[in-house]
């Protein structure tokens, strides 16, 4: 099932999510519905806080990701297009490597996309669907979907790592969303202003 996207102005986005264990509800049929959302928003990771759960888990999908990309050959897309994984409880251990910049977008946040700095490899500790606990490294654009979804699940959306003048440039955009006046092809869920 499809499920509505929280939009920018809610402020359960911005609240910090809590761990889950294995007798959580109807926990495999959430994880289908967050790809199947993702997946029809165009998107290559879904935060359960972006669904209205507050809760640590979120999906990726990083084929998508690497289709957009374009000719030229880059190092840290290796292997992109088979990043896929559900991420349950994750925390980070370590990150590392030279900071660097790219554009992120958001669905939470459609329609803008800004550079934002993040470094290269994460080590992540996390469970697998079926309750694995993993200890793995991530390198990339894998490592950044990783930082970009980790960060929903602490109460962080990619515009607060903006800079200040990065901020108030694009604070009008970011108020007609919040307000609701934006149209996008995948059902967002705006939180209800007072007029």
């Amino acid at each position: 099932m499809i499920l509505p996207i929280i939009a920018y102005g809610d402020p359960s986005l911005k609240k910090p999510s809590t761990e889950i264990d294995q007798d959580y509800p109807d926990l495999s049929l959430l994880i289908q519905n967050l790809f199947e959302t993702m997946y029809q928003a165009k998107g290559v990771g879904l935060a359960a806080p972006q669904v209205g759960l507050n809760i640590r888990l979120f999906v990726v999908d990083g084929a998508p990701f690497a289709d957009e990309e374009g000719e030229e050959p880059d190092p840290r897309a290796q292997g992109i297009e088979s990043f896929k994984g559900v991420f349950i409880n994750p925390q980070i251990i370590e990150e590392s490597g030279e900071p660097w910049s790219f554009q992120e977008g958001c669905l939470s946040i459609p329609k803008i996309r800004e550079n934002v700095s993040r470094k290269e490899t994460v080590w992540l500790s996390y469970y697998t669907e079926s309750w694995e606990h993993k200890r793995e490294e991530f390198s990339g654009y894998a490592a950044r979907i990783i930082q970009h979804e980790y960060d929903h699940l602490a109460g962080i959306l990619f515009t607060d790592r903006l800079n200040p003048l990065k901020k108030k440039l694009i604070q009008k955009r970011l108020k007609l969303i919040a307000d609701g006046q934006i149209a996008t092809d995948y059902k967002l869920k705006f939180y209800p202003t007072k007029k």
